[in-house]
């Protein structure tokens, strides 16, 4: 009987994909846990190698894929939901669909004790925790407070991969019964001049008193300490020194471990692409790979889906960066700050449930260091006139600013001047949006079948 529903499931993923219109990473996935709710058990038990499972705010998607690169690079082949589809449906479809002896799995932050209770992982490699989706998920604390009795659930079963630099996500460190590796940047140079209005940890996780920063790199992320109760930011395992960011070129860093040196040429800007490295790096090392063989093999890491994915249409080279946060935009927008010369934009600000309603956030995001760095931009989606007027309140020209309904005649027209490079920044429900249009196009691949 569940070789019945199996085969039930993976027929409709195969119908839906043959389609066109996408569902293929999920539907499989819905269908079988509707006929069978023990499915990601029953399958997840058949992994004989234990899974990995991968969870933050920002960067799950790049980190699992970077992570995957590593591991197919040493002869292994991971069951992994590599489309993003991060709910328990999704990574049912790829235990439906795929072969192996070891799971990685990227998992919405919500749905991880869910997965993990699902799985017993050996090892969750935690990224990040910022400000996203309030309506949905609420304050990061809640989630914190969540990962937190996770830690304690799975108590010797399962080592963590921690993030030292927020102080959400290296207090876990504190419950979790088996191993823990900690990663982090030490690099000064790097250090933001100031706090960004999207810091959003501010409290410490021990006894609420208010945190010293001495340094902070991506929005809360940095070096801090409470001079209440002696808490302080854990001394990473896994550490980045000498940094150098090349714009969207990429980042240049030595991996620093207790191994010895090595050095990172990232084909990935930002220092938020340097972080997903570190956790990828550090996981890696957790499962038995030389960290030498996991730089080598992240410096032909290639973009996934709508981070940092590059696609030429026509003259013009179109670079697809994912907002959807304060925190991740503002890395968007440091990273183009450092692009030479005036800069082509497309933006598309939606407010469905999949980007989160509340689109306030973009008060919140430091838009201001592109003003006078702009030749032109197109604003679209859902909540055109609201991402406009942002734009204008950030000091933008108006002038070289128009506003278009729909994401088709917005993308024409942002590429009817022919610029040489025009840079997107859409929100996550416009992304598939724009990889739907372009796929009609001839102009990208559909991105259930990456």
């Amino acid at each position: 009987m569940k070789g019945i529903r199996a085969g039930i499931a993976r027929t409709i993923g195969r119908l839906s994909r043959a389609s066109g219109k996408g569902g293929g990473t999920t539907l499989p996935g819905r269908v079988l846990l509707k006929l069978d709710p023990n499915a990601i058990n029953r399958l997840g038990s058949k992994l004989t190698n234990g899974s990995t499972l991968i969870s933050a705010t920002n960067g799950k998607t790049t980190t699992a894929s970077m992570l995957a690169t590593i591991l197919v690079a040493e002869g292994r082949h991971p069951v992994h939901n590599r489309s993003g589809s991060n709910m328990t449906w999704g990574v049912a479809t790829a235990l439906l669909e795929q072969e192996g002896t070891e799971g990685l799995f990227e998992v919405d932050e919500a749905w991880l004790p869910e997965t993990a209770s699902r799985l017993h992982p050996e090892t969750i490699l935690l990224g990040n925790l910022f400000r996203d989706q309030l309506d949905r998920y609420g304050e990061t604390e809640a989630l914190a407070d969540a990962w937190v009795k996770l830690a304690g659930d799975l108590g010797d079963e399962t080592d963590f991969i921690l993030n030292a630099d927020d102080p959400l996500v290296a207090d876990i460190g504190r419950y979790s019964g088996a191993g823990t590796t900690y990663f982090g940047i030490d690099d000064n140079k790097q250090a933001l001049a100031e706090l960004q209005h999207a810091h959003d940890a501010k409290q410490c996780r021990v006894c609420g008193h208010a945190l010293d920063y001495q340094r902070a790199f991506v929005g809360h992320l940095g070096h801090y300490s409470c001079p209440d109760c002696g808490m302080k930011r854990p001394n990473p395992e896994v550490s980045a020194r000498e940094i150098t960011l090349k714009g969207m070129s990429g980042i240049e860093a030595q991996i620093v471990t207790p191994e010895g040196h090595a050095k990172l040429t990232l084909p990935l800007p930002g220092l938020y692409n340097l972080y997903n490295a570190l956790g990828a790096i550090a996981t890696a090392r957790r499962l038995g790979i030389p960290v030498e063989n996991s730089v080598r093999s992240l410096a032909s890491m290639k973009a996934v889906f709508g981070r940092v994915e590059r696609i030429q249409i026509e003259d013009t080279e179109l670079s697809i960066l994912l907002i959807k946060n304060p925190a991740g935009a503002n890395e968007v927008l440091r990273t183009l700050e450092l692009e030479p010369g005036q800069l082509d934009l497309w933006i598309a600000l939606n407010d469905r449930i999949a980007d989160g309603r509340d689109v306030s956030w973009i008060w919140d995001a430091d838009f201001e260091v592109l003003a006078g760095k702009v030749n032109r931009i197109v604003c679209t989606g859902t909540r055109a006139a609201e991402i406009a007027l942002r734009l204008k309140y950030a000091g933008w020209d108006t002038d070289r600013l128009e506003v278009f309904e729909g994401i088709d005649p917005a993308l024409k027209n942002a590429l009817a001047s022919g610029p040489e490079k025009l840079f997107a920044m859409p929100t996550y429900t416009a992304l598939l949006e724009l990889k739907q249009l372009l796929a009609d196009q001839g102009d990208a691949g559909r991105y259930w079948e990456g």
